[in-house]
């Protein structure tokens, strides 16, 4: 257990830390974190746990020509929004893991390794000193939740494709593609092969109707959120590897917007189209996480 001494410190939208071992409250400020937490392990273990994020190998998949095999949360998040989440997390993922949290507002603890805590204090404040926009998600189609693992696979894919969707509970007018696992357009056993099943959704939107598309990695996760006048582009990098000039397209005229870059700091956008009913622009530089804000307009 963490040492009483410390203190419920949660910041609205960041991520509680919990460090493991033997670790001061003067070391975690030190470090820069504030969001600190002082649980019971009774409180602990009845939040749910999360995978780690980052991309894995899957035994006997290994391949060249195989797309990486990414764990991710954001679909878990969008499935359950009010359920309060845990992650434990080793050294080297615990800034990747509030990112994560971060993006999509979760209720989230990070149990962390001490040997992240510079890392971690540099992710938090770079969260912290961002600017609020308390947008609302931005969904291309949606899924009729039934409760089953088969649709909640089906929810892994898309958010890997970058597949934009809601989880509802019954079909919605709102959108053109309600899928809805287990009925006659969308067979049980066709999601039981749920990597054919996203692209098939992906066909059936079309990549001219898609809100967002990124160009040149499958490592990046994308959260859309915006309203009228404001968009928020969230990007996750899971790879572990800085991108350099990643290539994103938006539906819809927007004008020149900034990025702001952990580790990096507010960069401009390279290189921004607008034509033919959508916006393209490079980011300079991901390590682990970018906020693009733009606003409509040519």
């Amino acid at each position: 257990m963490p040492s009483p001494s410390l203190l419920w410190l949660l910041l609205v939208s960041l991520p509680c830390v919990w460090a493991q071992g033997a670790v001061s409250r003067t070391a975690l400020e030190a470090a820069g974190i504030k969001s600190i937490c002082a649980l019971t392990d009774a409180e602990l273990t009845s939040r749910e746990a999360l995978p780690i994020p980052g991309v894995t190998a899957r035994a006997g998949l290994a391949s060249p020509t195989r797309s990486p095999w990414i764990v991710a949360n954001g679909w878990r998040f969008t499935r359950h929004p009010g359920t309060k989440y845990v992650y434990e997390v080793p050294a080297g993922k615990a800034a990747l893991a509030a990112a994560e949290g971060f993006a999509y507002g979760a209720d989230a603890v990070l149990k962390i390794d001490p040997a992240d805590l510079k890392t971690l204090g540099e992710m938090l404040t770079f969260l912290e000193q961002l600017p609020a926009a308390d947008l609302p998600a931005i969904a291309d189609l949606a899924v009729v939740d039934d409760g089953s693992a088969t649709t909640g696979e089906v929810m892994n894919l898309l958010a890997r494709r970058n597949l934009l969707f809601e989880v509802v509970k019954a079909p919605s007018a709102r959108f053109r593609i309600n899928i809805a696992v287990g009925g006659r357009e969308y067979p049980a056993e066709e999601a039981g092969d749920p990597s054919a099943f996203a692209l098939k959704i992906r066909r059936q939107l079309t990549d001219e109707q898609r809100s967002v598309r990124v160009y040149g990695s499958e490592v990046v996760i994308c959260r859309l959120t915006g309203d009228a006048g404001r968009i928020r582009l969230h990007l996750i990098n899971y790879g572990g590897r800085e991108i350099e000039g990643l290539r994103i397209r938006l539906r819809g005229a927007y004008r020149d917007g900034e990025a702001h870059v952990a580790g990096a700091g507010r960069l401009p956008l390279a290189d921004h189209v607008v034509a033919g009913g959508a916006t393209e622009f490079s980011v300079p530089r991901l390590a682990t996480y970018a906020v693009i804000d733009l606003r409509p307009g040519r």
